[in-house]
């Protein structure tokens, strides 16, 4: 066990250090790591929404799209595990996506059981007007691509290790 320090590091409401003396040593929200987490999530999708709004995408159907330009076909649930989503979240998002004209399922002829996505011309094409989604965010970010980098990478690591911890 780590040493009790007045700067001991919280995730959540997890402390390192259990025993409150007083109603000052409470945990503080502006304290938790997991707070900047979500109110960062939260910003950089506010960010993004004007601009996916333009091309018709909520921001899950526009990660599904990513992993699309980036290769395809692509199993649903290779998808599922790429996005870390359950097939109950992926489904509809498919079912709106292919509502959209963007992408179609398709059985494989060789296993029925397992279904490709497959970008449509129009789901090709979005990705041109989607190029510049992510230096959008990165200027509004106001930190270096070496800070970006080096956000991403760390926000990976504990992610991993989180995700190990359960």
């Amino acid at each position: 066990m780590l040493p009790c320090t007045a700067h001991s590091i919280k995730l959540c409401t997890i402390e390192l250090c259990p025993t409150v003396e007083n109603v000052n040593d409470a945990p503080r929200l502006d304290h938790q790591v997991c707070f900047a987490l979500y109110s960062a999530s939260r910003a950089a999708t506010a960010v993004y929404r004007p601009v996916l709004e333009d091309l018709g995408l909520t921001y899950p159907q526009y990660l599904v799209m990513l992993v699309l330009w980036e290769s395809e076909p692509r199993g649903v649930k290779e998808l599922g595990e790429e996005l870390g989503l359950d097939s109950g979240t992926l489904s509809p998002l498919l079912k709106r996506l292919e509502a959209l004209g963007l992408v179609e399922r398709r059985r494989s002829g060789e296993d029925e059981r397992r279904v490709a996505v497959h970008l449509t011309p129009a789901g090709r094409e979005l990705s041109s007007k989607a190029g510049a989604i992510p230096q959008r965010l990165a200027d509004a970010a106001g930190l270096s691509p070496v800070e970006l980098d080096q956000l991403r990478t760390t926000l990976e690591r504990l992610t991993e290790a989180l995700h190990r911890a359960h």
